[in-house]
């Protein structure tokens, strides 16, 4: 389920694609030292915890109000204009504002999504199972690379591309009515968001990202396109039930 779902359909998984403007402010591999890539991680996950709360608590917020869906229209120009300003603001102090924009914008396009999970049979117990596996994928996904320290850069173009097609596989299927076609995208989303863990978490650890904004909204992203497109897939399989 993400924002992009129209309330009376299936939810479809169209993912917020994380590598959609150029990548600016980032060093080289191996041009950090290993104090500096450790301040990086420990501001990388000190915001990331933040917006995902904040995040969390606008979605509340919009469930107990009831807050109507953005639409298609609002949600992408939403979307992509707050991580151009993220990109634009990223070294001066009104970074973090930014950040937390655009991370309270994804909480409310969230928000009548989860109200609609919420209002099918078994829905809660939907929510929290989603919840659960994102967490524990982040968790594992996270620990092997800080402790491998293994460099997953090579999977970039790969994953840049997957989301790419993701995401108009996931317009085709809302603007065509093809849940098939929508449950698919979320199974490809899953993975891809997995796979996107991976490759940030290892641009870290390696000193190829020095910019701990920008290595949040990236976290950030994945995190939020793997919840939505397992909320996707688990509440799928309720609704059959």
């Amino acid at each position: 389920m993400n924002p992009l779902n129209t309330p009376n359909r299936p939810a479809t998984a169209a993912p917020y694609p994380t590598g959609s403007l150029p990548e600016v402010g980032r060093g080289t591999a191996g041009a950090v030292l290993p104090g500096q890539t450790q301040r990086v991680l420990r501001n990388t996950y000190a915001l990331l915890a933040m917006t995902l709360l904040f995040s969390a608590a606008v979605a509340a917020a919009g469930v107990a109000l009831q807050l109507p869906a953005p639409g298609l229209v609002i949600t992408l120009v939403g979307y992509f204009g707050l991580l151009f300003a993220v990109h634009k603001l990223q070294n001066s102090g009104w970074a973090l504002p930014a950040v937390f924009a655009l991370t309270g914008f994804m909480g409310y396009t969230l928000g009548p999504v989860l109200a609609r999970t919420l209002s099918l049979p078994g829905g809660a117990q939907t929510i929290v199972l989603a919840l659960a596996a994102t967490g524990a994928t982040f968790l594992a996904l996270s620990a092997y690379v800080l402790s491998s320290k293994r460099d997953f850069s090579f999977m970039g173009g790969f994953l840049f591309a997957g989301m790419v097609v993701a995401l108009l596989a996931g317009l085709g299927a809302v603007f065509f009515q093809m849940p098939a076609l929508g449950l698919a995208v979320s199974a490809m989303v899953a993975l891809l968001s997995a796979g996107l863990i991976l490759f940030e978490t290892s641009r870290i650890v390696n000193g190829g990202e020095t910019n701990y904004v920008l290595a949040t909204v990236g976290l950030y992203v994945s995190v939020f396109n793997l919840f939505t497109s397992l909320l996707s897939l688990f509440g799928f399989g309720s609704s059959d039930d």
